[in-house]
């Protein structure tokens, strides 16, 4: 009977992928759910791990912590983390976790920060360190750190960053991952925003935040910095104090959450109210990025190259705690160097490459090497990644897999390309939006909102027709929304969407959904763009650039420019009369009130600026005209990066950036 039913299906299979083109994946569906269950039974057993575990022992606390204590003892000599020429196994980021973590408790005035070691000491001393203790305050006049304080991280990408990080998770403090090229207003923001109490900042960074100290002093903050320095007075040296600590682990329940909803960090991103807001990452939300490089297929033996920020959630979140959630190797660098990546990736074998977009393209621009040839590399894990580049990309580096993501650091949804086509972020099929849930509904591109019909409730969209991303709220998959004033979140939760009570997730964001069930980014709604792997509110900009007193009017949109990624700020200005442009004190200004990636790589010189009916500047339009000197008369600028400057756009200087030869 079986194989008569085999049978009957195999004649009947051409008819049934003929009338459903989804059916031709199935398989492809079928595996990744069965990957996604797994990973979902493994996190909730180390949740409850975690939870269960002897609280005034070191195997409990936070998620985080207890993974890190488990790889420690299951895999003590791995290798963890490469970095230049030093290499750390599991056990020695254990140790230097526990260090940090007894630096910070020692700053939270712990009492039993000198005497808790083992298990077996902390019986010998009875109950010696189960309390908080008064310490003194410290060179900067900032109170010893409460329970559950927030310090702030300005560093680089190293491994200070990631054993602070981990110190502060076993300590019971919250971090927050400060974008180092932030200073002046938007970096004081940031601090503000999520009630930093303590900055540890890069002694490299000193000299241009020396403006900053007066400001950040004033607020109260403990100053410290990752390493020796002596020009300025109060800031002492974090790094000495970690190393002068013991490296025995600290008990758990000073980790412990109460909820695992609880916030446990807050990692910065820009949205369309201009300044970064601090969005807030839960114990639940580190917990499910541990399954990140499981649900791409990755395993232990990986080693994987990560090159992007650790303020970012996709350096952070994904690389770091995603390597840990499978015991892997992370070549960590603190700066990406497309020249030197294939020569690295043959020096430690690397064998999963973690990208943003732009990151591909650079790569393959690159003349042609020896190194590119022979390597390891099986998989390349990312999001941003242009469908020309993709084809490029796999056509000179593979046989590689690339594996396109879609996720936002606030959001409670991913998607994953897991079957490879070319172009798309991830599928829609009934089986993948069982596990994680999500719909596409039609959007008003005129007024910003969804289309309701006439119940008020959303519509659905057809194959092929672009709508906006939103994913339902509910225990499994939250939404937290960001520290500070609660108006930030305005607009991120949708109400009555299909049924009258229902909260949906607005993910700002425009996907496609084709015949085949294959999602596609379209476009971000608002005002938003992204440029260098980062998100660009055109707001903050125009405000930085309205600070300037010849400058009456300013509209900041997004451009596309052939051969990149996202789209290059613009800036339309209107002259204060009777000043005159001054290119000189424009770029000093932007160069020192925004983070690079935010500066206008062009500008348009107006007479006045055009607007609608209702007197809002005409974004749209103005992006549609791009910036081709041969077609606009108004006077055009581009960002000379190199020579520090803005220049005359010139035909012959557009037709280099065209040809790739200037570098925006």
């Amino acid at each position: 009977m079986a194989t008569l039913l085999l049978l009957l299906l195999l004649l009947l299979l051409p008819l049934l992928l003929h009338l459903w083109p989804q059916w031709r994946w199935l398989a492809a569906d079928l595996a990744f759910t069965v990957r996604a269950l797994r990973c979902k039974r493994a996190l909730r057993a180390r949740a409850l791990a975690a939870a269960t575990a002897d609280p005034q022992g070191p195997e409990g606390g936070c998620s985080l912590a207890w993974r890190l204590a488990q790889l420690a003892r299951q895999r003590p000599a791995h290798t963890f983390l490469i970095h230049g020429a030093q290499c750390f196994s599991y056990a020695e980021a254990e140790r230097q976790s526990n260090r940090a973590a007894r630096a910070f408790l020692r700053a939270r005035g712990w009492e039993g920060v000198s005497g808790y070691a083992s298990r077996g000491a902390r019986e010998g001393q009875g109950a010696a360190g189960s309390g908080e203790g008064q310490a003194a305050r410290d060179g900067n006049g900032a109170a010893p750190l409460a329970p559950g304080a927030t310090v702030a991280l300005l560093l680089p990408a190293s491994p200070e960053f990631l054993w602070l990080w981990f110190g502060l998770a076993k300590a019971g403090l919250r971090t927050a991952f400060v974008p180092t090229a932030l200073r002046r207003g938007p970096l004081l923001h940031c601090l503000r925003s999520c009630g930093a109490s303590a900055l540890v900042l890069a002694p490299e960074f000193l000299e241009s935040l020396e403006p900053d100290l007066p400001a950040l002093r004033a607020m109260g903050l403990h100053l410290w910095a990752a390493g020796p320095e002596t020009h300025s007075a109060g800031i002492s040296d974090l790094l000495a104090e970690v190393s002068a600590e013991l490296d025995g682990p600290v008990p758990g329940y000073l980790s412990a959450p109460q909820s695992i909803m609880d916030t446990c960090l807050y990692i910065f991103t820009s949205g369309t109210t201009g300044l970064p807001k601090a969005a807030r990452i839960s114990h639940l939300k580190v917990l499910q990025c541990q399954g990140f490089y499981q649900l791409c297929g990755a395993h232990q033996e990986d080693v994987i190259y990560l090159a992007l920020p650790l303020y970012h959630m996709s350096g952070s979140l994904l690389g770091i705690v995603g390597c840990l959630g499978i015991g892997a190797t992370v070549v960590l660098k603190s700066k990406f160097s497309a020249g030197q990546f294939w020569e690295d990736c043959q020096k430690h074998r690397v064998t999963v490459f973690q990208y943003i977009g732009e990151l591909c393209r650079y790569l393959v621009n690159q003349p042609p090497s020896q190194a590119e040839r022979g390597h390891k590399v099986r998989l390349a894990v990312g999001s941003g990644l242009r469908l020309d580049t993709w084809e490029r990309f796999v056509r000179r580096f593979g046989p590689l897999q690339v594996l396109e993501t879609y996720g936002l650091t606030e959001g409670n949804v991913a998607t994953f390309n897991y079957t490879g086509q070319r172009g798309a972020v991830g599928r829609a099929s009934w089986l993948y939006k069982r596990v994680f849930p999500f719909s596409l509904i039609r959007f008003d591109v005129t007024t910003g909102e969804p289309l309701r019909d006439t119940r008020g409730h959303c519509v659905a969209t057809s194959p092929g027709e672009p709508g906006l991303l939103v994913t339902p709220v509910s225990q499994q998959s939250p939404f937290l929304g960001y520290a500070g004033d609660p108006e930030l979140a305005k607009g991120k939760l949708l109400k009555d969407v299909f049924r009258p009570g229902d909260v949906f997730f607005n993910t700002g964001d425009l996907l496609v959904c084709d015949d085949q069930g294959f999602l596609r980014f379209h476009d971000r709604t608002g005002d938003t763009f992204r440029w260098k792997g980062e998100n660009v509110a055109t707001t903050e900009v125009a405000e930085a650039l309205e600070a300037l007193d010849f400058l009456q009017e300013v509209n900041v949109y997004g451009v596309t420019v052939p051969g990149h990624e996202g789209r290059a700020g613009m800036a339309a200005l209107v002259l204060r009369p009777p000043h005159s442009l001054d290119l000189v004190q424009l770029y000093a200004h932007v160069s020192e009130n925004l983070p690079p990636y935010a500066w206008p790589r062009f500008l348009r010189l107006q007479e006045s600026l055009a607007t609608t009916e209702t007197f809002k500047q005409q974004k749209v339009r103005m992006a549609k005209e791009g910036f081709d000197p041969s077609t606009l008369s108004d006077p055009l600028y581009i960002l000379d990066q190199a020579g520090g400057a803005y220049l005359p756009l010139t035909p012959a200087r557009y037709g280099a950036l065209l040809a790739g030869d200037l570098r925006i």
